[in-house]
């Protein structure tokens, strides 16, 4: 089989014209969307990270705020802000930029977040609803652009032998839990794996 290259740029545009389309069509029954970024830190790849989210969110159409925080900033303070941003009508999506500075409790950091405002599918319920298959969640970020590209180049998955190497649970276990609600047959593959080619050898999608 002949490799074909997929231009994640040429995807990306396509997929920031559809939400466009959407933010506009919501804008015009009086709803404008808001996106809250909490950022903890100096890291340099979040910095990074959260200003392309902004950069994306001016693309799109949609309002986005960051609220930055130092270091040394306590657990308690994280979470009274993401109280404010639960209870704020005008944030409808509320994304806390991973990592946090060590002394930080994550889990209990993103479960302040409301799960109707988990936009990176953090929550446990949103994981919870990803596991059981229910489609009003917000999918993790990362397996959805990868679902999204699997869909703009029209390569099937059903029947599909699925292989996903990594098993975090920021990418690898949801993209394998997404996989399967579109009737591919997975294997996780990690560190631990033994004869990591033998698994990879067999999958028609890597």
């Amino acid at each position: 089989m002949t490799a074909k290259i997929i231009d994640g740029h040429a995807v990306a545009r396509h997929v920031r014209h559809e939400c466009r389309e959407a933010t506009e069509a919501l804008k015009r029954r009086g709803v404008h969307p808001g996106l809250a970024v909490v950022i903890v830190g100096d890291n340099p790849a979040s910095q990074v990270y959260v200003a392309n989210k902004i950069k994306a969110c001016e693309e799109v159409g949609l309002k986005s705020t960051v609220h930055a925080f130092a270091a040394d900033t306590s657990d308690s303070e994280i979470e009274a802000c993401i109280q404010r941003l639960n209870a704020d009508p005008a944030v409808h999506g509320i994304l806390v930029q991973l990592p946090l500075p060590p002394h930080f409790d994550v889990r209990r950091v993103l479960g302040a977040i409301s799960s109707d405002k988990d936009v990176d599918g953090f929550h446990l319920y949103n994981v919870g609803g990803l596991v059981v298959g229910d489609d009003t969640i917000f999918p993790p970020c990362t397996p959805f652009g990868v679902q999204k590209m699997l869909e703009y180049e029209n390569i099937p998955v059903e029947g599909q032998n699925v292989v996903v190497v990594g098993a975090s649970n920021i990418v690898g276990k949801p993209m394998a839990l997404m996989l399967m609600q579109k009737d591919a047959t997975v294997c996780i593959c990690h560190a631990k794996t033994r004869d990591l080619a033998q698994f990879t050898i067999l999958a028609d999608i890597l």
